[in-house]
């Protein structure tokens, strides 16, 4: 089984940066999709990032310039690297993966912008 491990969710300031984690473990097979999703108070959950099977990464025009996601090299573990934070960007961070096998969801991790 796929399990995701997230972490690095925080009580940040407006402006500040922030970098989330998530870390894959188990046997992975044919990935269709890696990425990050949030839910903010309220809303409904939305795509922050995602990574398709092509390398193409598609982000959200709200969080477009400010954040990044990464891959660690010889790592199964994807970053959201997230700049100039705003009040906006708070809720629950969720890790994602889409493959031939099922879909995989992490725990999800909260992140607070807030003065």
């Amino acid at each position: 089984q796929v399990q995701l491990v997230e972490s690095g969710g925080d009580l940040v300031q407006p402006g500040g940066s922030l970098r989330l984690s998530c870390a894959a473990s188990g046997i992975i097979l044919s990935i269709y999709s890696t990425g990050w999703y949030r839910q903010a108070p309220g809303k409904q959950r939305e795509p922050v990032g995602v990574i398709t099977s092509g390398g193409n990464t598609n982000y959200a025009d709200s969080v477009k310039g400010r954040f990044t996601i990464s891959r660690e090299n010889g790592k199964n573990t994807m970053y959201l690297q997230m700049n100039s934070l705003k009040s906006e960007d708070t809720g629950v961070y969720y890790c994602n993966l889409r493959s031939s096998h099922g879909g995989y969801w992490g725990q999800g991790t909260q992140v607070t912008v807030s003065s």
